[in-house]
């Protein structure tokens, strides 16, 4: 029963659709059947999280962080760890080193060792507070040995001069180091008492200021009395790490001592024992080992000789409790022979090899022995084939298979030539002057006379100095022109184009246009390695050493390496007091390829750099000297080559040098004449890469002569009729933007009709584009000397930032 006045729905009442609420979700989830992926799974239970557990996962995740970071600080300098090791950089000339170090060495209830073998160098022991350091100076004038120091230093202290702060040596020095990458730092200002009182407070703000363009927000230590000196003390220890990635995947050790065991064949080679504390990572012997500034080398032997830092000197038996390190022993190597265990024996089957290059087969890809088959139907081809030459008497068989005809000596041969980017428009000239220059030779030996000159030191020096302006004069205008007339070149009159240009091609489009990296490579790219994948490889290998662990000498272990086939030289730096600094090797790192750096022009430098010309490279832990290619940094498949280093963008440098994982900081130098290096670029390895591909673009160019709506006639780009047809399939473009193609060639003297997408100018110029791919060369040096101490320039000091 209805109650009476109850509203009926009628049949035309409104039925709205339902919500679908996700349909195509459900309709997903239906067909997965319950079925949920497991890669869903943690991003469920992460989004199920509530509030309460969010907060309690990122407190954990917070209290790990810092746990790891306190242990990080115990472990360094403590009983288990390695010393803190502390490089004492004095940034100054007047800066008052020595007057710091004496007053770190008077602390209260610490032992000091003095390493009387090298000045600067101490180590200290404070049993009451488990801690020591080892302390070792270096001078800011010597690169190579601050440098090296920086690589394994875990923290540097530089030294400044209350007044002036640094001198241009330390800033050069500085430059350096943030360009390798710093480490923890500190800064000491020793000396403040002899400045007078009333201008303390001015030379203090002078010098704060100063500091800020490089160590924004640091704070500056007084050091003038043994309290400063504990509170400095106490800053070092206590101050966070700063890690640097190319030495934390990597063992390394900087030599405490080391004895030169010449072999029995020579003299001049023989095994080093080195000794140190292992840093970084486990050092195992089957690995190779590189020696800062003289190469590869392997290892036979892992010892334990009694650790002479000991916080507790009762546990090693024997030791004398003594202040100074040389009454132990004249050379360092008591402490290697006394109880010394063997911790490991290089095992041959799992040694590194040290080979770097790929000995090529000159047969690979030949036809193998022929079968017999192949032999017969040899046999029955020369039947058919058969030629009469004519021959001298006498002359065999054998001999006159060698002979040609006079129809085959105008075959075509090989261009290998040296492919310079600067000397293409004078080859032809320097090839003529080459074979009469051997004739003019003969001449002068049986013409040559002695002649007595007099001789003036000052007129000769005098001469180089402008011999070199001259060169720098036009390198000056090379690179100018460079800048105006980007790639283009001048059409030989004396050679034809098709012949100068013969090698190289045309592309429709730089951009899009294909270019088969395997194409035609030169014999260096069979003597490198190549990675199918080398991103890949490098995570595989990074992903083992954070999870595996490796056997050999663990962090903080005093160890006793047995380096094999080392030559003397390196034991001579050593003692004249040179670092020692050791890196280990990861897989592959001792292989040679093609190494690509981005890098950026350095402000302080103003002279222009070539391509393929002799630089100096510090990449990581490495140095090296090796002739470069400039090109450009995008991100397509074809990279144009850069004939200078521009200072206004980034380029990538690439050449022939041992592989190496990045990260890794990578420092560019240029050696004067004079021995001095200068900083010319900064940068970071980009990619172990063989297949980029570097493309020389040459523009030549030619002037319209007669212009109609769509066509004109344009010369001077060629001089030949054979020319212009040779080059006819090329496009053609203009510097006001018109493109266009030629149509036919117009007499005999390299006129030609061209069609346009437009009505040229009268003042606009044809451009005709050609491309080849280039390669660096194969200029690798290990061995770099050592540079003389660094000064600034008056050119530098004129134009500080590099400007002209």
């Amino acid at each position: 029963m209805v109650a009476a006045g109850a509203h009926r729905a009628g049949p035309l009442k409104q039925q709205n659709k339902a919500h679908k609420g996700g349909k195509h979700r459900g309709t997903a989830q239906r067909r997965s059947g319950g079925r949920v992926s497991v890669k869903a799974l943690p991003h469920r239970r992460r989004r199920d999280l509530n509030r309460v557990d969010r907060r309690h996962q990122a407190l954990q995740l917070r209290r790990q962080r810092k746990e790891a970071v306190l242990a990080e600080k115990r472990s360094l300098g403590s009983r288990d760890g390695p010393p803190h090791l502390v490089v004492v950089v004095p940034l100054h000339t007047r800066a008052a080193a020595h007057d710091a170090l004496r007053l770190l060495q008077s602390q209260d209830s610490a032992v000091v060792h003095v390493d009387e073998r090298k000045a600067g160098s101490f180590a200290i022991l404070c049993p009451r507070l488990k801690q020591r350091w080892r302390f070792v100076t270096a001078q800011a004038g010597d690169l190579h040995a601050v440098m090296d120091l920086a690589k394994v230093a875990d923290s540097l202290l530089f030294v400044l001069d209350p007044v002036d702060g640094w001198d241009s040596t330390g800033e050069h020095c500085l430059s350096c180091l943030f360009a390798q990458g710093l480490p923890s730092y500190a800064l000491a200002v020793p000396g403040g008492t002899d400045v007078p009182p009333k201008k303390r407070i001015d030379a203090k703000k002078k010098l704060t200021k100063a500091i800020e363009k490089w160590f924004p927000e640091v704070k500056l230590f007084p050091l003038n009395t043994e309290q400063e000196s504990s509170v400095l003390l106490r800053h070092l220890a206590t101050q966070k790490q700063r890690h640097l990635a190319f030495r934390d995947r990597r063992a390394h050790l900087l030599a405490y001592a080391a004895e030169f065991v010449p072999s029995q064949e020579s003299d001049q080679v023989g095994t080093l024992k080195v000794s140190g504390f292992v840093r970084g990572q486990t050092l195992n012997v089957n690995s190779l080992v590189h020696i800062v500034g003289h190469g590869d080398f392997q290892m036979s032997q892992l010892d334990a000789p009694p650790d002479p830092l000991s916080l507790n000197p009762r546990v090693v038996k024997g030791q004398k409790k003594s202040q100074d390190m040389d009454e132990d022993s004249a050379n360092g190597t008591d402490e290697m022979e006394e109880d010394v265990k063997i911790l490991m024996k290089a095992d041959t089957s799992k040694q590194e090899s040290l080979q770097s290059e790929v000995v090529p087969d000159p047969m690979e890809g030949e036809q193998t022995w022929p079968t017999e088959e192949e032999l017969q139907e040899a046999e029955a081809s020369q039947k058919e084939n058969k030629r009469v030459v004519k021959v001298p008497k006498g002359t065999s068989k054998y001999q006159a298979a060698w002979i040609v005809d006079d129809g085959e000596e105008g075959s075509e041969e090989e261009d290998d030539d040296d492919d310079d980017d600067f000397g293409d428009d004078m080859m032809e000239e320097a090839v003529s002057q080459g074979e009469s220059s051997e004739e003019e030779e003969e001449l002068a030996e049986e013409e040559c006379e002695t002649m007595t000159m007099s001789e003036c030191v000052r007129d000769d020096q005098y001469d180089e100095k402008v011999e070199e302006d001259e060169e720098m004069l036009e390198k000056y205008k090379q690179e100018r022109m460079d800048e105006m007339f980007p790639d283009e070149v001048d059409t030989p009159r004396d050679v034809p184009a098709r012949v100068r240009f013969q090698k190289y091609r045309g592309l429709k489009s730089f951009r899009t246009s294909p270019w088969d990296p395997k194409e035609n490579l030169p014999r260096d790219y069979a003597r490198i390695f190549q990675f199918q994948d080398f991103s890949r490889t490098r995570k595989h290998l990074f992903r083992q050493i954070e999870k595996e662990e490796a056997e050999g000498a663990s962090v903080g272990w005093y160890v006793t390496l047995h380096v094999c086939n080392v030559p003397v030289s390196v034991m001579e730096s050593f003692k004249e007091g040179k670092p020692l600094v050791l890196f280990s090797l990861l897989p592959h790192e001792q292989k040679m390829s093609v190494l690509n750096f981005l890098v950026r022009r350095h402000p302080s430098s103003s002279d222009p750099v070539r391509a393929k010309e002799e630089l100096i490279f510090h990449c990581g832990f490495r140095r090296f000297r090796a002739s470069p290619l400039f090109s450009q940094h995008t991100s397509a498949d074809k990279h144009k080559l850069e004939r200078f280093l521009r200072p206004d963008t980034a380029l990538v440098v690439t050449v022939y040098a041992p592989i190496t994982f990045p990260p890794v900081s990578v420092l560019v130098f240029k050696q004067r004449s004079n021995g001095m290096h200068d900083l010319i670029a900064t940068g970071s390895l980009l990619a172990v890469d063989p297949d980029r591909i570097i493309i020389k673009r040459l523009v030549l160019s030619g002037h319209p002569f007669k212009i109609f709506t769509k066509a004109a006639v344009v010369r001077y780009m060629f001089f030949n009729r054979e020319d212009v047809m040779w080059f006819k399939p090329v496009e053609l473009r203009t510097k006001w933007g018109r493109r266009g193609h030629i149509k036919e060639p117009l007499g005999t003297h390299g006129h030609m009709k061209c069609h346009f997408d437009g009505q040229l100018k009268s003042q606009d110029t044809v451009l005709l584009n050609l491309y080849k791919r280039v390669y660096p060369k194969w200029t690798y040096d290990p061995y770099v000397p050592e540079p003389v101490p660094w000064v600034r320039s008056e050119s530098a000091l004129l134009h500080p930032q590099g400007g002209l």
